[in-house]
């Protein structure tokens, strides 16, 4: 199994087998209770009908009838079923069915990334993708949304601040194909 956080080179690959790595010690396919939740800061799961940002004190979620649910809850019912997992380290689980279906690395983790200074750098590092998206606000290019398939991988360019913002990997929507 390799560690893609111990070997951010293997974030580049267009080809992968995802069954070969883990994100934090989690495999894609693990029970969603292998993720290690004191690293959690925040949950969703169908449980919850309405969340927000409280009073400084996090995210505050409630179920259907305006009850507070408290994090462990949310917590507890997305690893028994469909969610995401989102940690304080800058990682995310998408969870399916009690299992870990997809990794999402943001933040620090990427910084292995920084030299790239181009989309042109980024393409070569990472390159050919099987389908671009471009992102546009107000008629500017913010940035590029790259798919690999063959790695069933998801690769945001952030063209203002030149740097990769985001990796998926697994179960996420583009991730597989047409």
């Amino acid at each position: 199994m390799i560690e893609i956080l111990d070997h951010p080179d293997v974030l580049a690959l267009p080809q992968l087998d995802l069954a070969t790595i883990a994100m934090n010690g989690v495999a894609l396919g693990a029970p969603a209770t292998d993720v290690p939740r004191r690293s959690i800061v925040e949950a969703h799961s169908s449980v919850v009908a309405r969340q927000g940002h409280g009073d400084g004190t996090g995210m505050r979620y409630y179920d259907a009838d305006g009850q507070p649910l408290t994090l462990d809850e949310v917590v507890d019912h997305a690893v028994r079923s469909d969610g995401g997992l989102y940690c304080a380290d800058k990682l995310s689980y998408k969870i399916r069915a009690g299992a870990v279906v997809g990794f999402a690395i943001y933040g620090p983790h990427l910084s292995h990334f920084a030299h790239l200074a181009s989309y042109e750098d980024f393409l070569a590092a990472f390159g050919s993708p099987d389908r671009v998206d471009e992102i546009e606000a107000y008629g500017d290019l913010m940035g590029y949304d790259t798919y690999y398939w063959g790695a069933r991988k998801h690769v945001k360019w952030d063209d203002w601040e030149h740097r990769v913002s985001l990796i998926n990997f697994g179960s996420f929507p583009g991730n597989t194909g047409p």
